[in-house]
Protein backbone atom coordinates (compact mmCIF):
# COMPACT_ATOMS: atom_id res chain seq x y z
CA UNK A 1 0.00 0.00 0.00
CA UNK A 2 2.82 2.43 1.25
CA UNK A 3 4.39 1.64 -2.00
CA UNK A 4 1.56 2.23 -4.27
CA UNK A 5 0.76 5.53 -2.81
CA UNK A 6 4.19 6.76 -3.58
CA UNK A 7 4.73 5.56 -6.63
CA UNK A 8 1.24 7.09 -7.81
CA UNK A 9 2.30 10.44 -5.60
CA UNK A 10 5.86 10.25 -8.14
CA UNK A 11 4.22 9.95 -11.25
CA UNK A 12 1.88 13.15 -10.75
CA UNK A 13 5.26 14.91 -9.69
CA UNK A 14 6.66 14.59 -12.55
CA UNK A 15 3.59 14.60 -15.26
CA UNK A 16 3.29 17.97 -13.19
CA UNK A 17 6.52 19.24 -13.77
CA UNK A 18 7.58 18.06 -17.13
CA UNK A 19 4.05 19.62 -18.55
CA UNK A 20 4.56 23.12 -16.78
CA UNK A 21 6.02 25.11 -19.75
CA UNK A 22 3.02 24.12 -21.67
CA UNK A 23 0.45 25.51 -18.64
CA UNK A 24 1.65 28.66 -18.80
CA UNK A 25 1.28 31.90 -20.59
CA UNK A 26 2.94 32.14 -24.41
CA UNK A 27 3.94 35.24 -22.84
CA UNK A 28 6.06 34.00 -20.10
CA UNK A 29 8.80 31.63 -20.59
CA UNK A 30 10.84 30.31 -17.93
CA UNK A 31 9.73 33.52 -15.49
CA UNK A 32 10.86 35.77 -18.38
CA UNK A 33 8.29 38.49 -20.20
CA UNK A 34 8.72 37.12 -24.31
CA UNK A 35 6.48 39.85 -26.35
CA UNK A 36 3.90 39.38 -28.67
CA UNK A 37 5.42 38.26 -31.92
CA UNK A 38 8.34 36.04 -30.50
CA UNK A 39 6.27 33.73 -28.52
CA UNK A 40 6.74 31.07 -31.41
CA UNK A 41 10.33 31.47 -31.77
CA UNK A 42 11.80 27.57 -32.11
CA UNK A 43 14.85 28.52 -29.84
CA UNK A 44 12.19 29.11 -27.38
CA UNK A 45 10.24 26.22 -27.91
CA UNK A 46 13.29 23.89 -28.22
CA UNK A 47 13.86 24.70 -24.63
CA UNK A 48 10.82 24.11 -23.69
CA UNK A 49 10.88 20.36 -25.16
CA UNK A 50 14.12 19.51 -23.54
CA UNK A 51 12.96 20.56 -20.32
CA UNK A 52 10.17 18.75 -20.43
CA UNK A 53 11.67 15.43 -22.26
CA UNK A 54 14.47 15.48 -19.36
CA UNK A 55 12.15 15.54 -16.50
CA UNK A 56 9.92 13.41 -17.66
CA UNK A 57 12.42 10.83 -18.65
CA UNK A 58 14.33 11.31 -15.04
CA UNK A 59 11.41 11.33 -13.58
CA UNK A 60 9.65 7.50 -15.36
CA UNK A 61 13.09 6.08 -14.61
CA UNK A 62 13.19 6.60 -11.31
CA UNK A 63 10.27 5.60 -10.98
CA UNK A 64 10.89 2.12 -12.38
CA UNK A 65 13.78 2.04 -9.91
CA UNK A 66 11.91 2.63 -6.73
CA UNK A 67 9.57 0.14 -8.07
CA UNK A 68 12.00 -2.44 -8.62
CA UNK A 69 13.61 -2.16 -5.72
CA UNK A 70 10.29 -2.34 -3.56
CA UNK A 71 9.18 -5.71 -5.13
CA UNK A 72 12.60 -6.95 -5.10
CA UNK A 73 13.29 -6.53 -1.68
CA UNK A 74 11.91 -7.00 1.67
CA UNK A 75 11.75 -3.60 3.06
CA UNK A 76 10.38 -1.93 5.99
CA UNK A 77 7.69 0.71 5.88
CA UNK A 78 9.97 3.65 6.72
CA UNK A 79 12.52 2.38 4.36
CA UNK A 80 10.06 2.87 1.56
CA UNK A 81 8.67 6.35 3.05
CA UNK A 82 12.36 7.60 3.11
CA UNK A 83 13.24 6.74 -0.23
CA UNK A 84 10.24 7.90 -2.00
CA UNK A 85 10.30 11.18 0.08
CA UNK A 86 14.12 11.54 -1.77
CA UNK A 87 12.68 10.78 -4.87
CA UNK A 88 10.43 13.16 -4.60
CA UNK A 89 12.65 15.69 -3.54
CA UNK A 90 15.49 14.72 -6.12
CA UNK A 91 13.03 14.75 -9.37
CA UNK A 92 12.20 18.68 -7.56
CA UNK A 93 15.16 19.72 -7.36
CA UNK A 94 16.52 18.78 -11.06
CA UNK A 95 13.31 20.46 -12.43
CA UNK A 96 14.83 23.49 -10.10
CA UNK A 97 18.21 23.18 -12.07
CA UNK A 98 16.94 23.11 -15.22
CA UNK A 99 14.39 25.83 -14.86
CA UNK A 100 17.20 28.39 -13.94
CA UNK A 101 19.22 27.18 -16.41
CA UNK A 102 16.67 27.77 -18.91
CA UNK A 103 15.46 31.04 -17.18
CA UNK A 104 19.25 32.33 -17.58
CA UNK A 105 19.35 31.57 -21.86
CA UNK A 106 16.32 32.57 -22.16
CA UNK A 107 16.95 36.32 -20.87
CA UNK A 108 20.52 36.24 -22.40
CA UNK A 109 18.52 35.38 -25.94
CA UNK A 110 15.68 38.38 -25.08
CA UNK A 111 18.62 40.94 -24.47
CA UNK A 112 20.63 39.93 -27.19
CA UNK A 113 17.63 39.74 -30.00
CA UNK A 114 16.54 43.09 -28.08
CA UNK A 115 12.77 41.55 -28.04
CA UNK A 116 10.17 44.54 -27.28
CA UNK A 117 12.39 47.34 -27.30
CA UNK A 118 10.72 49.16 -30.85
CA UNK A 119 7.25 47.87 -29.27
CA UNK A 120 5.25 50.76 -27.17
CA UNK A 121 5.39 48.97 -23.49
CA UNK A 122 1.83 49.25 -22.03
CA UNK A 123 0.45 48.49 -18.42
CA UNK A 124 -3.34 47.36 -18.70
CA UNK A 125 -5.27 46.70 -15.39
CA UNK A 126 -9.17 46.89 -15.63
CA UNK A 127 -10.73 47.46 -12.15
CA UNK A 128 -13.96 47.05 -14.42
CA UNK A 129 -13.68 43.34 -14.46
CA UNK A 130 -13.96 42.79 -10.66
CA UNK A 131 -18.35 43.75 -11.36
CA UNK A 132 -17.90 40.14 -13.35
CA UNK A 133 -15.67 38.48 -11.24
CA UNK A 134 -16.84 35.05 -10.31
CA UNK A 135 -14.81 34.27 -7.44
CA UNK A 136 -16.70 32.39 -4.32
CA UNK A 137 -17.41 34.92 -1.73
CA UNK A 138 -15.19 34.98 1.53
CA UNK A 139 -18.63 33.84 3.54
CA UNK A 140 -18.28 30.45 2.02
CA UNK A 141 -14.44 29.92 3.03
CA UNK A 142 -15.79 30.77 6.74
CA UNK A 143 -18.58 27.90 6.91
CA UNK A 144 -16.08 25.00 6.98
CA UNK A 145 -14.54 27.29 9.90
CA UNK A 146 -17.60 27.26 11.54
CA UNK A 147 -17.90 23.38 11.49
CA UNK A 148 -14.67 23.03 12.92
CA UNK A 149 -15.52 25.29 15.67
CA UNK A 150 -18.72 23.09 16.42
CA UNK A 151 -16.63 19.95 16.48
CA UNK A 152 -14.05 22.03 19.06
CA UNK A 153 -17.45 22.17 21.53
CA UNK A 154 -18.68 18.63 20.79
CA UNK A 155 -14.78 17.16 21.83
CA UNK A 156 -14.59 19.77 24.78
CA UNK A 157 -18.16 17.65 25.92
CA UNK A 158 -16.95 14.46 24.84
CA UNK A 159 -13.93 14.38 27.06
CA UNK A 160 -14.26 11.92 29.60
CA UNK A 161 -15.40 9.50 27.07
CA UNK A 162 -12.09 9.87 24.74
CA UNK A 163 -9.07 7.42 25.13
CA UNK A 164 -6.10 8.45 27.46
CA UNK A 165 -3.50 8.56 24.59
CA UNK A 166 -4.87 10.82 21.90
CA UNK A 167 -3.61 10.35 18.20
CA UNK A 168 -1.41 12.70 16.55
CA UNK A 169 -0.09 10.81 13.77
CA UNK A 170 -1.79 8.42 11.25
CA UNK A 171 -0.12 5.94 8.67
CA UNK A 172 -0.52 5.14 4.81
CA UNK A 173 -3.03 2.82 5.90
CA UNK A 174 -5.41 4.72 7.84
CA UNK A 175 -4.33 3.57 11.23
CA UNK A 176 -2.78 5.98 14.44
CA UNK A 177 0.97 5.33 15.15
CA UNK A 178 1.75 8.25 17.04
CA UNK A 179 -0.12 9.57 20.44
CA UNK A 180 -0.35 11.37 22.83
CA UNK A 181 -1.35 11.92 26.67
CA UNK A 182 -5.50 13.32 27.10
CA UNK A 183 -5.75 16.80 28.15
CA UNK A 184 -7.50 19.76 27.15
CA UNK A 185 -5.26 20.61 24.89
CA UNK A 186 -4.47 17.79 23.28
CA UNK A 187 -7.79 16.57 22.26
CA UNK A 188 -8.87 19.51 20.48
CA UNK A 189 -5.10 20.05 19.21
CA UNK A 190 -5.72 19.01 15.42
CA UNK A 191 -8.84 20.50 15.03
CA UNK A 192 -6.85 23.67 16.19
CA UNK A 193 -4.24 23.58 13.05
CA UNK A 194 -7.72 22.53 10.59
CA UNK A 195 -9.23 25.60 12.22
CA UNK A 196 -5.52 28.06 11.29
CA UNK A 197 -5.37 26.42 7.79
CA UNK A 198 -9.05 27.37 6.99
CA UNK A 199 -8.32 30.89 8.42
CA UNK A 200 -5.52 31.00 6.14
CA UNK A 201 -7.08 29.65 2.96
CA UNK A 202 -9.90 32.94 3.80
CA UNK A 203 -7.00 35.15 3.60
CA UNK A 204 -5.97 34.11 0.60
CA UNK A 205 -9.11 34.03 -1.00
CA UNK A 206 -9.73 37.98 -0.41
CA UNK A 207 -6.51 38.32 -0.74
CA UNK A 208 -6.44 37.01 -4.32
CA UNK A 209 -9.89 39.25 -5.11
CA UNK A 210 -8.37 42.02 -4.37
CA UNK A 211 -5.52 41.69 -6.74
CA UNK A 212 -5.82 43.78 -9.62
CA UNK A 213 -6.50 41.90 -13.33
CA UNK A 214 -3.80 42.42 -15.30
CA UNK A 215 -4.59 42.49 -18.98
CA UNK A 216 -2.40 41.03 -22.06
CA UNK A 217 -2.08 44.60 -23.61
CA UNK A 218 -1.92 42.97 -27.34
CA UNK A 219 -4.80 40.64 -26.21
CA UNK A 220 -7.12 42.32 -23.95
CA UNK A 221 -10.53 40.85 -24.59
CA UNK A 222 -9.14 37.51 -25.17
CA UNK A 223 -6.88 38.00 -21.56
CA UNK A 224 -9.32 39.39 -19.58
CA UNK A 225 -11.73 36.56 -20.63
CA UNK A 226 -8.84 34.12 -19.56
CA UNK A 227 -8.13 36.37 -16.08
CA UNK A 228 -11.82 36.19 -14.97
CA UNK A 229 -11.89 31.75 -15.54
CA UNK A 230 -8.41 31.53 -13.89
CA UNK A 231 -9.57 33.18 -10.73
CA UNK A 232 -12.88 31.69 -10.86
CA UNK A 233 -11.41 28.18 -11.26
CA UNK A 234 -8.79 28.82 -8.42
CA UNK A 235 -11.03 30.37 -5.86
CA UNK A 236 -12.91 27.24 -6.59
CA UNK A 237 -9.48 24.84 -5.89
CA UNK A 238 -9.04 26.04 -2.68
CA UNK A 239 -12.78 25.91 -1.41
CA UNK A 240 -12.71 21.99 -2.20
CA UNK A 241 -9.57 21.69 -0.29
CA UNK A 242 -10.45 23.33 2.41
CA UNK A 243 -14.02 21.55 2.26
CA UNK A 244 -12.21 18.22 1.73
CA UNK A 245 -9.42 18.94 4.80
CA UNK A 246 -12.63 19.44 6.75
CA UNK A 247 -13.87 15.86 6.39
CA UNK A 248 -10.88 14.45 6.68
CA UNK A 249 -9.90 15.98 10.03
CA UNK A 250 -13.48 15.62 11.22
CA UNK A 251 -13.54 12.27 10.42
CA UNK A 252 -9.89 11.17 12.24
CA UNK A 253 -11.45 13.38 15.25
CA UNK A 254 -14.49 11.49 15.68
CA UNK A 255 -13.20 8.54 15.10
CA UNK A 256 -10.95 9.46 18.11
CA UNK A 257 -14.10 10.58 20.08
CA UNK A 258 -16.10 7.26 19.03
CA UNK A 259 -13.68 4.33 18.47
CA UNK A 260 -16.10 1.87 16.66
CA UNK A 261 -17.45 4.49 13.96
CA UNK A 262 -14.47 4.12 11.60
CA UNK A 263 -13.86 0.03 10.29
CA UNK A 264 -10.04 -0.48 8.99
CA UNK A 265 -11.29 -0.19 4.92
CA UNK A 266 -13.17 3.03 6.46
CA UNK A 267 -9.87 4.03 7.94
CA UNK A 268 -7.97 3.45 4.90
CA UNK A 269 -10.62 4.96 2.69
CA UNK A 270 -10.52 8.32 4.24
CA UNK A 271 -6.93 9.61 3.80
CA UNK A 272 -6.46 8.16 0.24
CA UNK A 273 -9.88 9.31 -0.84
CA UNK A 274 -9.04 12.50 0.15
CA UNK A 275 -5.57 12.44 -1.61
CA UNK A 276 -7.42 11.30 -5.06
CA UNK A 277 -9.60 14.17 -4.79
CA UNK A 278 -6.73 16.56 -4.49
CA UNK A 279 -4.71 15.36 -7.17
CA UNK A 280 -7.31 14.97 -9.28
CA UNK A 281 -8.62 18.35 -9.25
CA UNK A 282 -5.31 19.68 -9.08
CA UNK A 283 -4.39 18.04 -12.16
CA UNK A 284 -7.78 18.86 -14.58
CA UNK A 285 -7.20 22.82 -13.20
CA UNK A 286 -3.77 22.36 -14.52
CA UNK A 287 -4.99 21.58 -17.75
CA UNK A 288 -7.86 22.78 -18.37
CA UNK A 289 -6.87 26.20 -16.97
CA UNK A 290 -3.26 26.59 -17.24
CA UNK A 291 -1.39 29.76 -15.66
CA UNK A 292 -3.74 33.06 -16.12
CA UNK A 293 -6.67 31.02 -17.67
CA UNK A 294 -3.99 30.67 -20.88
CA UNK A 295 -5.93 27.13 -21.67
CA UNK A 296 -9.55 28.55 -21.17
CA UNK A 297 -9.99 28.63 -25.21
CA UNK A 298 -12.08 31.54 -27.27
CA UNK A 299 -14.96 30.17 -29.82
CA UNK A 300 -13.16 32.91 -31.08
CA UNK A 301 -9.05 33.92 -31.67
CA UNK A 302 -8.39 37.80 -30.95
CA UNK A 303 -5.90 39.51 -33.42
CA UNK A 304 -3.53 40.87 -31.21
CA UNK A 305 -2.59 44.81 -31.80
CA UNK A 306 0.05 45.81 -33.81
CA UNK A 307 3.10 47.64 -31.90
CA UNK A 308 2.49 47.54 -28.49
CA UNK A 309 3.63 44.76 -25.56
CA UNK A 310 3.67 43.82 -21.63
CA UNK A 311 5.49 46.53 -19.39
CA UNK A 312 8.24 44.88 -18.51
CA UNK A 313 8.27 43.80 -14.98
CA UNK A 314 11.41 41.10 -15.14
CA UNK A 315 13.33 43.41 -12.76
CA UNK A 316 10.43 42.65 -10.28
CA UNK A 317 11.49 38.76 -10.45
CA UNK A 318 14.47 37.35 -8.78
CA UNK A 319 14.94 34.39 -11.22
CA UNK A 320 11.56 34.52 -12.64
CA UNK A 321 10.29 32.62 -9.70
CA UNK A 322 10.07 35.14 -6.23
CA UNK A 323 8.17 38.67 -6.72
CA UNK A 324 9.11 41.87 -4.78
CA UNK A 325 7.55 45.13 -5.70
CA UNK A 326 7.10 47.36 -2.25
CA UNK A 327 5.31 49.53 -4.73
CA UNK A 328 2.40 47.08 -5.74
CA UNK A 329 -0.28 46.82 -2.97
CA UNK A 330 -1.10 43.27 -4.49
CA UNK A 331 -0.29 40.81 -1.79
CA UNK A 332 -0.34 37.72 -4.12
CA UNK A 333 0.55 37.63 -8.03
CA UNK A 334 0.02 35.03 -10.62
CA UNK A 335 3.36 32.58 -10.74
CA UNK A 336 5.46 33.22 -13.48
CA UNK A 337 6.68 29.34 -13.43
CA UNK A 338 3.58 27.05 -12.39
CA UNK A 339 -0.08 27.14 -11.86
CA UNK A 340 -1.74 29.62 -8.98
CA UNK A 341 -0.58 32.51 -6.64
CA UNK A 342 2.77 33.45 -5.18
CA UNK A 343 3.77 35.80 -2.38
CA UNK A 344 4.54 39.77 -3.24
CA UNK A 345 7.32 39.09 -0.70
CA UNK A 346 7.53 43.59 -0.88
CA UNK A 347 4.12 43.53 0.47
CA UNK A 348 5.04 42.60 4.53
CA UNK A 349 1.61 41.62 4.75
CA UNK A 350 1.82 38.34 3.06
CA UNK A 351 4.37 37.11 5.62
CA UNK A 352 1.94 37.49 8.15
CA UNK A 353 -0.93 35.27 6.19
CA UNK A 354 1.56 32.47 5.25
CA UNK A 355 4.25 32.58 7.68
CA UNK A 356 2.15 33.20 11.00
CA UNK A 357 -0.21 30.39 10.53
CA UNK A 358 2.92 27.95 9.91
CA UNK A 359 4.88 29.73 13.19
CA UNK A 360 1.41 28.44 15.58
CA UNK A 361 1.05 25.14 13.23
CA UNK A 362 4.62 24.03 14.55
CA UNK A 363 4.21 25.51 18.09
CA UNK A 364 0.93 23.51 18.13
CA UNK A 365 2.85 20.74 16.99
CA UNK A 366 5.99 21.06 19.47
CA UNK A 367 3.52 21.50 22.84
CA UNK A 368 1.78 18.10 21.88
Amino acid sequence: MVLTLFLVIILFLTVMQAAIPYLLKKTIVFGVTIPEGHTDDRTLATYKKTYSATIFLIGIAGLLAYLIWGLGNQLQENQIVFTGLILQFGILLISMGLYLYFHIKTMKRKREHKWGETLKRVRVADLTSRSNDEMLPNLMFALPMVITLGLIGYSATQYGAMPEMIPTHWGPNGQPDAFTKKNPFSIIASLLILLIIQGMMLAINASTKKSGVKLNAARRSTSRFQQLSFRKYTSWLLFLTSISMTVLFGFLQLTTIHGDLGGPILMMVMPLGFLFIILLATAVYAFKVGQGGSRVQLEMDEEPIDGVTDYDDDDYWKAGVFYVNKNDPSIFVEKRFGVGWTLNFGNPIGYFIILGPLIIILAISFLL
